[in-house]
């Protein structure tokens, strides 16, 4: 079923077309919606090592700061590029329509991705990592997720039926935050509650793909 919301963007993109066309705003005038989204569990590649067997412990991991960030903003933007082309189809408009509405959308990503120093794959609850293997940035991967961390104090072997041997995973890395810019006529008044239900729909999205496991419980917020 369509929600009301839903409703409202098909016909604002309606509305676009058929009033404006692809109506653009003079030079140097735009809107700009903030979102911040957090509460998702991480997956490898959202962390980064640069340890020789990171690969083969934790398949999938990015190879540098800048390749898990380049991850985040391709996911980000092609999920709300998917929604709002989903959008357009659903009004009827030409798929030229439907590009020049998204090429009047700037989405810019900002994300602090984790750095794991050493990675450590336990296949059963009891396999440790010794202490004198264990490193700040020690990263804990169950599955295809960085769960926990090892604590660095060097007191004791790190292993995860020993809830002492672990620590959390800093929160700045559970967020993402970034901003929608458009100079299209009619996306430009869209209000905070249209917005947010793009984005909203956008990570819902993530479902489907192979990491959608770890955004089915993230919290959006457009402002």
């Amino acid at each position: 079923m369509t929600s009301p919301l839903n409703g409202l963007l098909v016909i604002s993109l309606v509305t676009t077309t058929t009033v404006l066309g692809c109506g653009v705003m003079p030079p140097g005038q735009g809107s700009t919606r903030s979102f911040n989204v957090s509460g998702f569990s991480l997956p490898v590649a959202m962390a980064f090592s640069t340890a020789p067997n990171a690969p083969t412990l934790a398949p999938g991991i990015s190879s540098s700061a800048d390749a898990a960030k380049g991850f985040v903003a391709r996911l980000a933007i092609q999920a709300v590029t998917d929604v709002l082309d989903q959008q357009g189809r659903a009004a009827l408009l030409p798929d030229p329509v439907i590009l020049s509405i998204l090429n009047q959308l700037t989405i810019r990503v900002i994300y602090d991705p984790l750095e794991c120093k050493v990675v450590f794959a336990p296949k059963t609850p009891v396999e440790d990592i010794k202490m004198a293997a264990i490193m700040p940035q020690t990263c804990v991967v169950i599955g295809s997720t960085v769960r926990f961390m090892c604590k660095d104090d060097m007191t004791k072997d790190c292993k995860t039926s020993d809830a002492e041997s672990l620590t959390s995973i800093p929160s700045k890395h559970f967020l993402i935050t970034g901003s929608l810019m458009t100079t299209n006529i009619i996306m430009a008044n869209w209000s905070r509650q249209m917005w947010q239900s793009v984005v909203t729909r956008a990570v819902r999205m993530l479902a489907s793909d192979p990491f959608g496991s770890h955004s089915l419980a993230a919290d959006v917020t457009v402002f």
